[in-house]
């Protein structure tokens, strides 16, 4: 069975990914938080790599590098589901992924990345002409906007557009810049924060007379829980690289 190590036990995340985890057959190496070890007896992320056929890492941007560095030591594939990255963090992602196989998504949800799909598609059909707009509503202690998952949306969004950068076109700062048009192709977002909502996400595609509308709502965070065991088992034994959940999903 997989040895699954989870950095960032202690959180809800990090509670729901070891049921998951003991629900999917899987052993549970262990699970350390930024508090200590919150899971069997592996004090550090190094101990628990090594002791971890793949780790799992849901905690906080400022603690990426170490287990990073941790995992591409002891060889441990790693699945990366942290989100507010920076640019920076994603070339450390990028530099561990020629070490060790590394999976970043800012969703583990299967049905959020099989929407990202559809998206994708959706805008290499439809063209410039229609209006993209991205819509997303997150618990109220959520900080990152727009989400990292909306912006995931957006990635797809410019893809089928024929962007080479998935964030060419997004446009973030409508309500800074102030009173303006609005810029054919441009990708806009908008974020709302409130309650104890796990996940909401539309993507709004408007032309001239009708409207399509993609979305996804999260009911649970035990379906994040679920995709990242998911993709976790997928991605132990897997050679260096860097993985996505679409591969997971085999699309």
């Amino acid at each position: 069975m997989v040895r699954i190590g989870i950095l960032g036990a202690g959180g809800r995340m990090g509670r729901a990914i070891a049921e998951a985890a003991t629900g999917a057959g899987a052993i549970v190496a262990g699970g350390i938080d930024r508090g200590g070890v919150v899971h069997g007896d592996r004090a550090s992320p190094d101990a628990l790599a090594a002791a971890s056929d793949v780790l799992v890492d849901f905690t906080a941007p400022g603690a990426l590098q170490v287990h990073l560095d941790a995992a591409a030591k002891a060889g441990t594939p790693i699945v990366v589901g942290t989100t507010g990255l920076t640019p920076a963090h994603f070339e450390a992602v990028a530099a561990a992924a020629g070490r060790v196989a590394v999976l970043q998504t800012a969703n583990t949800s299967l049905g959020v990345n099989l929407l990202g799909a559809l998206v994708e598609e959706a805008a290499r059909r439809l063209g410039p002409d229609w209006d993209v707009e991205i819509v997303e509503m997150h618990h109220r202690h959520k900080l990152d906007t727009p989400s990292g998952t909306a912006l995931l949306l957006g990635g797809a969004a410019n893809r089928g557009r024929g962007a080479a950068d998935g964030a060419a076109l997004n446009r973030l700062d409508r309500m800074q810049e102030g009173p303006h048009g609005r810029e054919e192709g441009g990708i806009y977002y908008a974020s709302l924060r409130g309650g104890s909502v796990a996940g909401d996400h539309q993507v709004i595609f408007a032309g001239e007379g009708e409207r399509i509308e993609l979305g996804h709502r999260a009911e649970s965070r035990a379906i994040f829980a679920r995709g990242a065991v998911k993709a976790a088992l997928w991605l132990a034994g897997r050679p260096a690289g860097r993985y996505t959940m679409i591969d997971v999903l085999g699309l």
